[in-house]
């Protein structure tokens, strides 16, 4: 029930937490203040203030600590990215630099980053595509030639391959954080306390049924907006706040052949825009 929320759009996580917070509103008002029930709860007149804070605090407390693990998990996934791409891109400048002629390593960098923007990457739900395995075993076997280190030196042939197997831990921990979710009991545990910290403030204004409204309402804007935000960022790769492709995408930009004028490159197609979740 929490993975299908989850992944929902943006409007109907908004609106089912609305529908949630501000029913149980309702719902606390109307017995409270106007079904049967209303006399034997009346009796329950007397609890401070204070006690909301009690329950309060602990709502807050682990929507603070769940919030930080989806954002922490969102850090990750771009420093995933950052990394295949910066690796990608020393790759390349070495290939550049190198007295030898490695345009074929330059051509295969590139073919693994397109694959990986436009056929693993939409996809993003921790499935490699195969494409993008040939693509970079493609590019291993390229730097896997013994003429490397004949021609351009054992380092520049070490640091390249070094550069390659980075690429590669870049790419799983990319693959694997696209399909990292948080707990859905801590989920269910932070829905819940939400629910209990109303109750909470029901009982602390049953002689004050207008104040009882108002301060339900404000509670459940706020959880409401706190926790949709929270859930827009679940998933590092798709909705609002997914992490972008642009680092892996400016690889692409790279000339196959620096030693021409860039009128001369052969010319780079657009990236098609991601799939909708």
């Amino acid at each position: 029930m929490i993975r299908a929320w989850l992944d929902l759009s943006t409007t109907g996580t908004f609106v089912t937490l609305a529908l949630l917070y501000y029913g149980v509103a309702l719902t606390l008002v109307l017995v409270a203040c106007v079904s049967p029930a209303r006399g034997p709860i009346g009796r329950l007149n007397g609890v401070v203030a204070p006690f909301f804070s009690s329950v309060a605090v602990l709502f807050s407390l682990l929507t603070g600590f769940l919030g930080y693990e989806v954002t922490e998990r969102n850090r990750r996934a771009t420093s995933a990215v950052q990394s295949e791409a910066g690796e990608l891109q020393n790759l390349y400048t070495l290939s550049v630099a190198s007295v030898t002629d490695m345009h074929k390593i330059r051509i295969a960098l590139k073919d693994y980053a397109r694959s990986v923007v436009r056929e693993e990457w939409p996809a993003a739900r921790g499935e490699s595509s195969p494409s993008t395995t040939e693509a970079y075993d493609e590019l291993l076997t390229q730097l896997s030639d013994p003429g490397i280190s004949r021609d351009a030196s054992a380092a520049v042939h070490v640091a390249m391959l070094s550069a390659a197997v980075r690429v590669g831990t870049a790419r799983n921990s990319r693959l694997s954080l696209s399909t990292d979710r948080t707990s859905e009991l801590k989920w269910i545990s932070v829905l819940l306390l939400g629910i209990i910290t109303q109750v909470a403030l029901t009982l602390v204004h049953l002689e004050k049924p207008r104040a009882m409204t108002a301060a339900l309402t404000v509670f459940a804007t706020g959880a409401v907006v706190a926790l949709g935000l929270i859930a827009l960022q679940e998933d590092p790769f798709s909705g609002v706040f997914r992490v972008s492709a642009a680092p892996l995408e400016r690889v692409l930009t790279l000339p196959d052949n620096p030693a021409l004028p860039p009128s001369a490159q052969p010319p780079v197609a657009p990236s098609p825009p991601p799939a909708a979740k």
